[in-house]
């Protein structure tokens, strides 16, 4: 049932249930973050074979970005949103607070907003061809993945809000069997290049968390979604510098 419970506020998907899920059932699946990814990141696959030899890469690219957020509900893309607009005010953390609790959407959210989208579309025209679809199919794993881990090493900043059921149940043995599924995804996809790929956007992404943890003395959900965010560009932005740097490859090359 924590799988489905994952689906269920991982993306948009229709998760047929006789009852509600319980606190518990998700707050544990958390587990299953990893393979959420997987399965977004075969339907962008998909989708851009599909679409291959049909459309331009730079419109396949744009609805690309679209899908994603589509199958998410934009879920981390606001939550990226409201965390610039906290972390870029020179305030106290309470304070800051308060504003990414705040559902509206500040010149700070929507400058970072546009420059992660632009980002992203740039970094998959950047990709090449035969690694493309590497890049597609690890980037929603790897962000996922970040947020298990950010999860369990950083305390909870608020005393309510959805990532409090995820904070209390998540253990060390869930991040560890997390971590096992995403580098064995990522390590059948793109080889020793793969894993030196989630290697190195998890170290960024914990030196970010390290930073926003500062300003405001704990994560929060919108903190998670925007570690997501920054992760899946990062894999977009350092694939080909890495792949080149360790030939990196399927496995079953």
């Amino acid at each position: 049932m924590s799988f489905l419970a994952a689906i269920r506020f991982l993306t948009v998907f229709p998760v047929i249930q006789r009852r509600e899920f319980s606190a518990e059932e998700v707050g544990r699946s958390s587990v299953w973050f990893s393979l959420i990814g997987l399965l977004l990141g075969g339907i962008l696959v998909g989708v851009d074979s599909l679409l291959d030899g049909h459309l331009e890469e730079p419109v396949i690219n744009v609805l690309l970005i679209i899908a994603m957020a589509v199958m998410t509900g934009a879920f981390h893309l606001d939550g990226f949103g409201d965390t610039c607009d906290g972390m870029f005010l020179r305030r106290p953390a309470e304070e800051r607070l308060r504003i990414m609790s705040d559902s509206r959407v500040g010149g700070f959210g929507v400058v970072g907003l546009c420059c992660l989208l632009l980002l992203k579309f740039a970094a998959l025209g950047a990709l090449p061809h035969d690694w493309r679809w590497i890049g597609l199919l690890v980037m929603p794993v790897v962000g996922r993945w970040t947020m298990v881990y950010l999860l369990f090493f950083f305390r909870y900043a608020r005393e309510s809000g959805k990532g409090v059921v995820f904070k209390k149940n998540v253990t060390w043995w869930r991040v560890a069997l997390s971590t096992v599924i995403a580098a064995a995804i990522v390590a059948i996809a793109g080889g020793w290049g793969g894993v030196a790929l989630m290697g190195a956007v998890g170290l960024i992404i914990l030196l970010l968390a390290i930073y926003v943890n500062h300003g405001l003395k704990g994560l929060t959900g919108d903190t998670y979604g925007a570690a997501n965010e920054m992760a899946e560009v990062l894999v977009l932005v350092l694939l080909p510098v890495i792949f080149r740097a360790t030939h990196g490859g399927c496995l079953f090359d």
